[in-house]
């Protein structure tokens, strides 16, 4: 296996079409994301069973300084689902401790190595997590009860409000790199009962951070759905006939055979 990068314009005296090998392995690679801030940085994963590998790497585009960033410490620990912060400051991911069992959103700074856990329920866990681009705010997508959380209850778009633990909530940052814990206030924003997540619906903030937009087949089709972030006044809320809606987006065309 080769990761590699290809220049799709001149530069740096190389012609377009270049290809620049980064690194050789045996080890199956895959999701590769390009840090939002940073065109030099890489982060990539080592795929398979995710009890048996450490799975998030770094790599900058010359080749140089591949890191590991999450080593397993506990038997059947898993980390995966890694992603960027918007600033590119923060790599955050699924971290489990051990895989079914406790249930954490991780974070660690590249600036500053400092590590943070944010703690949430089994029916909280998500498939895919998601956060604001100023960092207030994090979406989960849910999951049922055959996914690695095996939630009773877990079929729901979910807003996350993250909460350090007191002492840490103003306090200075570990100068021996020890985790900072906190966990995830929920607000269910959209109930997906019927929704089959053989389908993920990998949740994702609109740069203006209102709406949470995620895909489902909870009335049959696929589409693109979005729900507000911001609570609806209590005067003003009214029952959405979602079926309606959908019906509206998305009208049934009829042919029309020509004479």
């Amino acid at each position: 296996v080769v990761l590699f990068t290809i220049r799709l314009e001149p530069g740096n005296g190389q012609k377009a079409g270049y290809i620049k090998p980064l690194l050789h392995s045996t080890d199956w690679i895959g999701h590769l994301l390009f840090s939002p801030t940073d065109p030099n940085l890489i982060m990539y994963c080592h795929e398979g069973m995710w009890q048996k590998v450490d799975r998030i790497w770094l790599i900058h585009t010359d080749g140089t300084q591949n890191t590991l960033i999450h080593k397993r410490t506990m038997v059947m620990e898993i980390a995966g689902h890694e992603f960027f912060g918007a600033d590119g400051k923060t790599i955050w991911y699924d971290l489990q401790t051990p895989r079914s069992e406790v249930f954490w959103v991780a974070g660690y700074n590249l600036e500053t190595k400092q590590r943070t856990w944010y703690n949430l329920t089994r029916d909280q866990w998500s498939i895919h997590f998601n956060i604001t681009a100023d960092g207030s705010l994090f979406a989960g997508d849910g999951g049922d009860e055959v996914q690695v959380a095996e939630a009773k209850d877990g079929k729901w778009i979910y807003l996350f409000r993250p909460k350090l633990a007191q002492m840490l909530a103003t306090g200075p940052v570990s100068k021996q790199n020890l985790i900072h814990g906190g966990h995830f206030d929920a607000e269910k924003l959209v109930n997906l009962k019927t929704h089959d997540y053989r389908l993920e619906p990998n949740v994702t903030f609109t740069p203006d951070q209102k709406w949470v937009v995620f895909r489902s087949n909870m009335h049959g089709p696929t589409h693109v759905y979005a729900v507000e972030v911001a609570k609806a006044n209590a005067g003003d809320q009214q029952p959405i006939d979602r079926r309606a809606l959908t019906q509206r987006h998305n009208p049934v065309l009829t042919r029309i055979d020509p004479a």
